[in-house]
């Protein structure tokens, strides 16, 4: 874990609604049992993805963008 995560949480693990790129990353990999880099989580910022004003990850506003993504068909 990084120190800024432990911040961002009040019980000193990571906050699900303020990831840096590298833990969302890690944590995806490990939950979803796929690879997921950093450079695949920029990739999706690059195409729309959302994120907080301080640049992390909002892993239920991001997994909302994927879900809309999914459907449009592209």
């Amino acid at each position: 874990m990084m120190a800024e995560d432990r911040e961002h949480s009040p019980t000193g693990g990571l906050n699900p609604n303020a990831l840096s790129v590298a833990d969302a990353a890690r944590l995806l990999t490990r939950i979803g049992g796929r690879p997921v880099t950093a450079e695949m989580l920029q990739a999706d910022i690059g195409a729309g993805a959302p994120t907080n004003a301080d640049g992390t990850i909002n892993l239920v506003h991001y997994a909302a963008w994927l879900l809309k993504e999914t459907g449009r068909g592209d």
